[in-house]
């Protein structure tokens, strides 16, 4: 009986060991993941601004991917929607972003809405997939245009969201304050 109670424990603690290494394969693989994500990435999300009653549709996306240096796997970020037919030229938002088990979800912080990314093939020149948001979805396409530049940092920024320079990335709008409502897809 003793050795039964021990060949089981042995089997046990086996199978624990195995779930444990493959859990840090999980978080090493989201590590890899935001690490070649990080940096700036611009083309066609099939975005579209509802205001007043109309659509318009976005020309071009481009989104910015920063890694939280004591948290590798997310960041902060943001995400410009350009126009070229709308009341304004762009729609930006500040974001934050976690890669979980391969999902990239992406909260938009002044909208206070997120989408989620799967499906998606990452490399170092493209990043093609599937955007998700509340039962809709679309492909996407984008290029890697610039990667951050460590050795200048005030080449991304300031210290703070309210300074010039995130200022000055609000979306314009020449027919009143409210903001226009980002949808994906038709």
């Amino acid at each position: 009986m003793k050795k039964i109670y021990t060949h089981l424990t042995m089997l046990l603690m086996l199978a624990m060991t195995a779930t444990t290494f493959s859990a840090c394969d999980w978080w090493d693989d989201d590590d890899e993941i935001a690490y070649t994500l990080e940096g700036t990435w611009r083309g066609d999300m099939r975005i579209n601004s509802n205001y007043r009653g109309t659509r318009y549709y976005a020309t071009d996306t481009e989104i910015t991917f920063l890694r939280d240096p004591s948290r590798y796997s997310s960041g902060d970020g943001y995400w410009v929607d350009y126009y070229s037919d709308a009341p304004w030229d762009y729609v930006a938002n500040h974001i934050s972003w976690t890669v979980n088990f391969g999902d990239i979800e992406i909260y938009f912080r002044e909208d206070r809405t997120s989408f989620t990314i799967r499906n998606y093939r990452l490399n170092d020149n493209r990043f093609t997939g599937t955007l998700y948001d509340n039962g809709q979805y679309v492909d996407f396409r984008l290029y890697h245009v610039s990667s951050p530049n460590w050795t200048r940092y005030d080449h991304w920024g300031y210290d703070s969201w309210y300074d010039d320079y995130y200022y000055s990335r609000q979306t314009r709008s020449t027919e009143g304050t409210d903001k226009p409502v980002r949808c994906i897809g038709e």
